[in-house]
């Protein structure tokens, strides 16, 4: 069986790279050729644990890298779904562009597996017609499946390998085929249904997360205004076998649970109202937090919004990625109603991403009074005692309370 995996980013490329570690035969495609090429001197391209020994493995089973596509049996596509800012509606070109690429190399009877997350009934408004109008019947020219991704960065490797997955397919042999693929590296269940079931099954699993971290968040400003510790609220509801609230934050970040809720609202504007409710909050909660950032400078005596250092860029803990991130969300408010910039540290980027960044964590708190800790790593963790005498505004419940600290 030969597998043509397009587009090696956070989802292609571990997804590439376990199935050639487990003897599939599979070409890596990606447009980007500094990417490729980047690959091809033996670099991941970004970090994630066990990824590198990942890699070493497939190259071991013969991967291929390139910017040109191949005639495969198989092809999974997995690129960006982003959506369109001002309907909310997805945009599905990355996706239909691919497809059409394939379909100038693939063979008759090939599958092709959508994986990238879209919104119910994007296959039969945008993929069908596209395939369609290059002359080829779906169901005997080329098979269509759709196969959303499941893992989160920071877990990838554990997660493509336990999570179950779901295959949504017209034709229930050509699932099966598609199964009998993941099955070669999953040990998770793996579901089959229709096409339009597994498109609303990947949606909704990102919108839940995102309205109870709305709940928490919006539970979090309740809780501020009554004078009551949230944290510890949530931990003793949390004891209660049918609930379970997850943690308030300083927003939503990613590349699904800040994205993938707006599809449903985007496409059903009139029903999907706590949805878009719950996603209004999260986008809303960096406004939030630089409401509180100046209360909290008033109490302290802090004059100049400069000496206010942001700890973390990226989107979650323990990770590189800055998808979405809620500090790039709250730098560009800080932009908009304050007109500058504030100095920024994150031990997981060591790439320049904003103007007033420190990549060396001393340095940063020399510049600061004020450290605002927005991403939880291991790193501020293990470096709580350097924050002594510093106002710290905690939005991640990382720290111990003491002194002039603050929480969410």
């Amino acid at each position: 069986m030969r597998v043509c995996v397009v587009g090696l980013g956070y989802i292609g490329l571990p997804t590439a790279l376990i199935m050639a570690a487990n003897n599939i035969a599979v070409t890596a495609v990606d447009y980007n050729r500094e990417l490729v090429e980047q690959l091809h001197a033996g670099k991941v391209t970004f970090e994630e644990k066990g990824l590198a020994e990942l890699f070493d493995k497939a190259v071991m089973g013969s991967i291929k890298f390139q910017c040109d596509y191949v005639p495969a049996d198989i092809y999974i596509v997995a690129v960006p779904t982003p959506y369109e800012a001002d309907t909310k509606i997805i945009d599905a070109s990355y996706v239909v562009n691919a497809v059409e690429k394939v379909l100038e190399i693939s063979p008759k009877g090939a599958i092709i597996v959508i994986e990238s997350t879209v919104s119910p009934g994007t296959m039969d408004r945008c993929v069908r017609p596209a395939i369609e109008a290059k002359g080829y019947t779906i169901g005997e020219d080329i098979h269509l499946v759709h196969a959303p991704e499941r893992i989160i960065p920071g877990n990838m490797i554990y997660e493509l390998e336990n999570n179950s997955r779901t295959i949504g397919s017209d034709d229930y042999l050509i699932g099966k085929t598609v199964a009998e693929l993941y099955a070669s590296f999953c040990k998770g269940n793996i579901i089959q249904t229709d096409i339009r079931t597994a498109e609303m099954t990947k949606v909704i699993e990102n919108t839940y997360r995102d309205v109870n971290i709305a709940f928490a968040n919006e539970l979090a400003m309740v809780c501020r205004k009554a004078g009551l510790d949230v944290y510890e609220i949530i931990r003793i509801a949390n004891m209660h076998p049918r609930v379970n609230i997850l943690q308030p934050g300083p927003g939503v970040g990613g590349h699904c649970i800040s994205v993938d809720p707006w599809f449903l609202v985007g496409d059903f504007p009139q029903e999907a109202k706590l949805i878009e409710h719950a996603r209004m909050i999260n986008t809303e909660m960096p406004t939030y937090v630089l409401s509180r950032i100046k209360t909290i400078m008033d109490n302290n005596g802090i004059a100049n919004i400069e000496r206010v250092g942001l700890y973390g860029l990226t989107y979650k803990e323990n990770v590189d990625d800055t998808r979405e991130s809620p500090t790039l969300q709250l730098l560009e408010v800080m932009r908009e109603h304050l007109g500058r910039e504030v100095p920024v540290y994150d031990p997981m980027v060591g790439r320049k991403i904003t103007a007033e960044q420190y990549f060396d964590f001393d340095a940063f708190l020399e510049a600061v009074d004020m450290v605002v800790v927005l991403v939880g790593h291991t790193h501020i963790k293990e470096n709580l005692d350097k924050l002594a005498g510093k106002v710290v505004f905690d939005t991640r419940n990382v720290s111990n309370g003491d002194g002039k600290n603050y929480k969410l």
